[in-house]
This record gives C-alpha cells, sequence and structure tokens, in this order.
C-alpha cells in the first residue's frame, strides 16, 4: 500500500471522529490546547488501536471464515442499515450536546467512532499485498489525532 492510498485511507477513517470533535468543542465553554489534545489523543488513540486489533483477529481467523465472510459482512450491514432505518422512521430522540471529557463520556464515543477502523484492520490482514501494520496503524492515528 503506497502512501497516498494510506493516506486517503487514514482521512477517511479520520472523518467521523472530526465531525465528534467538531460537535464536542462546540459544547464545551472553553477550548484550550489541554481539552483538544484529551479529545484528539482519544480519537487518534483509538483509529489507530482498533485496526490492530482487527488485524490480529483476523489472522487467527482467517482460515476459518474465508467460506462465509461475505456472509458475516452482509448480516452486519444489514442488522445496521436496519437499525438506522428503524431510527430514521420512529424519530429519534434528540441528545444534548455533553461537555464532559471524562472516561466516561470520551470511550463509548471513541470506540464507536473507530468500528470502521477495525473493519480496516480486517482488510489489512486479508489482503493479497504487504502492508506493514505497524506503519499504518501509527499513520492513521496521527492523521486522525
Amino acid at each position: 500500500m503506497g502512501f497516498g492510498e494510506l493516506f486517503l485511507l487514514a482521512v477517511g477513517l479520520s472523518m467521523d471522529a472530526f465531525a465528534v470533535s467538531v460537535c464536542k468543542g462546540l459544547a464545551l465553554k472553553k477550548i484550550d490546547l489541554k481539552n483538544a489534545g484529551t479529545v484528539g489523543l482519544w480519537f487518534g488513540g483509538f483509529q489507530a488501536l482498533m485496526p490492530l486489533i482487527g488485524y490480529f483477529i483476523a489472522a487467527l481467523f482467517a482460515d476459518s471464515i474465508k467460506a462465509v465472510d461475505h456472509w458475516v459482512a452482509f448480516v452486519l450491514l444489514a442488522l445496521i442499515g436496519g437499525n438506522m432505518l428503524r431510527e430514521a422512521l420512529c424519530g429519534g430522540e434528540e441528545e444534548e450536546a455533553d461537555a464532559a471529557l471524562s472516561v466516561k463520556a470520551m470511550l463509548p464515543m471513541a470506540i464507536a467512532t473507530s468500528i470502521d477502523a477495525m473493519a480496516v484492520g480486517v482488510t489489512f490482514a486479508f489482503t493479497g499485498t504487504y502492508v506493514n501494520i505497524w506503519v499504518s496503524v501509527l499513520f492513521i492515528g496521527v492523521t486522525t489525532c
């Protein structure tokens, strides 16, 4: 994987974290370097950690799930899409902006915004081309941060 491809991938993965960071910044009364660093480290750290987890999990189970991997992807995407439709049709509840930067507030957001990065890690494990996982996850994490 070349630098250009990795850069586009990293920027694409960081978009959801960027959107949540903007909302978090709008909720804060005062934005300073400490708050920005906290948010950046949470999101950047998880964007780097999740592809690594996905890569090693996929490497462990690659042979046993190759035959049904497309069905697993189909079921997961169908569940996510169905949930999105349900929320849209039922008029989901409005959420208040939360300015907290505690572990309880940041951990779920960091995990939620990096689930797609875990899927990228799985893809890295299944790709036929050479991918340096350590350089890739570092680059993704730094780009997101």
